[in-house]
């Protein structure tokens, strides 16, 4: 039984009320948050209150199906009343005055809100080093990363101080750190949840999805928070969906391509070895393997690094001082507080990718970087479109690697951008991808198997991991001390 399942069935039984869940949630985060970080905001108070609402609609016989069940937000969610930060400094003060459309979802189903969790500065990076309030540590390996920059997300579901939590996926940011840590994460298809609320990134590529400890757990979520909203002129307009309904549909038949750019020099032995065991029990379950190609993903990366800044440049143009957030306490002229509020606002990887983006969109650079890289992207949705001409779902690893150490690549931009290379590519084809444990590298850290599906293959690809989770139990096991 998942997690969420069995706390839904303690609470329509009676057993437990969603305020004693959420003291023991927030006794847990008390104890392990000092060494983790992995909350930047915790408001007893204000959960409680959601609480005893909860409470109050299942004695009044108007609870749904995980009212009173907790979560907690990534930062980057605006989330009325709450401190919305974004991991900067530059939003260090801010409070939101409303509710993300993710938020809202959550707030209908009666689903109190933990707290928000901690992550890479405006979603940038890929270790959660950047934050402005410290790094967050894996519960696996505490001189490890948990991964970016949904880390906080990763590494609190990881330790049980939440049983689930939101993230968002810009180019790997659900998934990268959902295998460092040892959890199950899924980024649905772009469209398919409202960006409204959610603090801007690269708004082509930015996607909000869901960390929990199990497939299950993210198809009962996923179906709170997907569907079509007025607000995000990106949002889809599609019937809502029960991502639960083929759970439990055998996988006799099923198609799966392995891109034979996946398995080629890059990929640690260890991540291979258990990427390939992951493969056999597919092969047990009924599946059937086809190597299909992806000939311009290995393109993936510097087209990324070319549009995502670009994006992130016009994005992030909105923090000046002026309206909100940060400002600078001292300053002669308009011109000179603009330079200041952003100097000291932004940190040094936000500032790194401004001034790329600032550069490709140019004049003079535009056609020969900007352009390039959006016919690129196009030629890399392409190769998707005709990979799944041959199978029903790719898989591979997500990270060439288990999660390094804190500082080990903080120095080498290039290097921590490469660790997302198996990831980036189903953003720019804004496809669905999940990551699901599939065992522990020679270092006892975590290793991910990564599915990613057609466009709106969510509930297949879930149908495929929970079948497979439930014959492992790699997604059931702790770090020790969690």
């Amino acid at each position: 039984m998942s997690l969420l399942t069995q706390h839904a069935q303690q609470l329509a039984a009676g057993a437990v009320s969603s305020v004693e869940l959420c003291q023991d949630y927030l006794a847990r985060i008390k104890a392990h948050n000092p060494t983790l970080n992995a909350f930047i905001t915790v408001d007893t108070e204000r959960t409680l209150a959601e609480a005893r609402a909860a409470d109050a609609l299942r004695a009044a016989g108007q609870a749904g199906p995980l009212t009173g069940v907790p979560l907690a937000h990534k930062d980057i969610f605006c989330t009325e009343g709450w401190l919305t930060t974004c991991g900067s400094r530059m939003l260090a003060n801010f409070v939101a005055p409303y509710d993300a459309h993710v938020v809202s979802q959550f707030k209908t189903a009666g689903m109190p809100c933990l707290g928000k969790l901690n992550m890479d500065e405006f979603a940038m990076g890929s270790s959660n080093e950047s934050s402005y309030f410290g790094p967050v540590k894996n519960p696996w390996a505490l001189a490890a990363v948990p991964g970016g920059s949904s880390g906080g997300s990763a590494a609190a579901v990881a330790a049980g101080l939440c049983p689930v939590a939101t993230a968002t996926d810009t180019g790997g940011s659900i998934r990268q750190p959902a295998a460092l840590c040892g959890v199950t994460g899924i980024k649905p298809s772009y469209g398919v949840v409202s960006r409204y609320g959610m603090i801007a990134f690269a708004s082509s590529l930015d996607q909000a999805g869901v960390m929990a400890r199990s497939a299950a757990d993210c198809a009962l979520v996923l179906s709170v928070m997907a569907g079509p909203d007025p607000r995000d002129s990106t949002s889809l307009e599609r019937e809502r969906e029960d991502y639960s309904r083929d759970l439990n549909r055998p996988l006799t038949g099923l198609r799966i391509g392995l891109p034979k750019e996946f398995f080629a020099a890059g990929m640690a032995a260890d991540v291979e070895a258990a990427t390939i065991n992951a493969l056999d029990e597919y092969r047990r379950l009924g599946a059937t393997t086809v190597e299909v190609s992806l000939p311009n993903s290995g393109l993936s990366v510097p087209v990324y690094y070319v549009l995502a800044p670009a994006e992130a440049s016009s994005n992030l143009s909105r923090f000046d001082g002026v309206r909100y957030g940060h400002r600078a306490a001292a300053y002669k002229d308009l011109t000179e507080m603009y330079e200041k509020t952003r100097a000291e606002g932004f940190g040094a990887e936000v500032k790194r990718r401004i001034m790329v983006g600032a550069y490709v969109l140019s004049h003079g650079y535009y056609d020969a970087y900007y352009l390039q890289a959006q016919k690129i992207r196009r030629l890399i949705a392409n190769d998707f479109t005709e990979a799944f001409k041959h199978c029903d779902l790719i898989m591979g690893p997500t990270t060439p690697t288990t999660a390094f150490n804190l500082g080990e690549k903080a120095d080498d931009p290039l290097q921590m951008y490469l660790s997302d290379i198996y990831t980036i590519a189903v953003n720019l084809a804004g496809l669905p991808g999940m990551s699901v444990p599939c065992g522990f590298g020679a270092d006892g850290r975590p290793v991910g198997l990564q599915i990613i599906g057609d466009y709106f293959g969510e509930a297949r690809m879930l149908n495929a991991a929970h079948r497979y989770q439930g014959v492992t139990d790699w997604h059931a096991r702790r770090p020790e001390g969690y």
